[in-house]
């Protein structure tokens, strides 16, 4: 199934939605007790899940999603973990080097935006912002000390991330978060594929475009370490609650090491995506 946060003229504040093609269902009014928001229909486990599903096969009240907006894909995540230099293309450009342990960093959740979003920052802050086309990783049940093998077993589906970075940030302060959590610079989305329609996470194609020029054309197969490979190794050190989300690196073609250089200019739109879970469009704009 596709979930996603939609907003409509008549609601501005998210609601969520099963996605069916070109058309949306609200997920609250199908029962007494259904969830609104992702959260809480991840916390409701396989039991809720396929309460959603039953409900949805015979519901009416489908509505065309043209008619909708998007918040992020992705609600009140007890953490959202990213993880950098997961692709030898990504980190050779950028000149680091992609050591034994993944390099893994905290995403602030103002940061958290949806799908067709306008993104703004100061000009003051930054002049070099940068994207980054990522596979998002949602947990389903918690996960502690999980062996590779039964990794996948805890994920509970799949968005896409535009990991988005002020480069000049990043590369003048020694931890990366900040660079990476200006307000709506992680849009995630539009929708969350739950894990069943992705057979293999590390067959799918992900790319990214700026201004109608592609910039990234690769595999989630070139990762360095896999999805289950992260889920592991980070269930080692703490335990992973439901709804948390892993973006898990991004892969080489990044602005800031093209010849020349592309950065998010004011009134730039980037669409970053992943065949099979959808494309995610950002437009930005600078101020000052």
């Amino acid at each position: 199934m596709r979930f996603a946060h939609v907003t409509s003229a008549a609601s501005v504040d998210p609601r969520l939605a099963v996605v069916r093609g070109d058309e949306a269902l609200p997920v609250a009014p199908l029962f007494a007790g259904a969830p609104d928001d992702l959260q809480s229909l991840i916390e409701g486990g396989d039991v809720l899940l396929s309460r959603v599903r039953e409900a949805a096969a015979s519901a009416t009240g489908w509505q065309p999603v043209a008619d909708l907006g998007f918040a992020t894909a992705v609600s009140r995540p007890p953490v959202v973990l990213a993880v950098g230099l997961n692709y030898a293309a990504h980190s050779s450009e950028l000149g680091l080097k992609a050591d034994k342990a993944p390099t893994v960093f905290v995403l602030w959740p103002g940061s958290l935006t949806g799908h067709d979003a306008t993104t703004t920052w100061p000009r003051s802050l930054s002049e070099s912002v940068d994207y980054e086309a990522e596979l998002g990783v949602i947990i389903g049940t918690a996960a502690k000390d999980v062996a590779e093998a039964d990794a996948l077993s805890h994920v509970w589906g799949y968005t896409v991330v535009n990991d988005i970075t002020a480069r000049d940030i990043q590369f003048s302060e020694a931890q990366w978060s900040r660079c990476k959590s200006f307000d709506g610079f992680t849009p995630t989305g539009p929708v969350v594929v739950t894990a069943d329609e992705i057979a293999d996470p590390q067959d799918l194609h992900i790319w990214a475009v700026v201004d109608g020029q592609t910039v990234q054309d690769a595999t989630t197969g070139q990762m360095i370490r896999s999805v289950a490979t992260l889920v592991s190794h980070l269930s080692q050190s703490a335990t992973l609650l439901p709804g948390t989300l892993i973006s898990t690196g991004s892969p080489g073609g990044a602005g800031y090491s093209r010849d020349p250089q592309i950065f998010l200019r004011d009134r730039s739109t980037v669409t970053v995506g992943i065949d099979g879970i959808g494309a995610l469009t950002t437009h930005c704009r600078i101020l000052g």
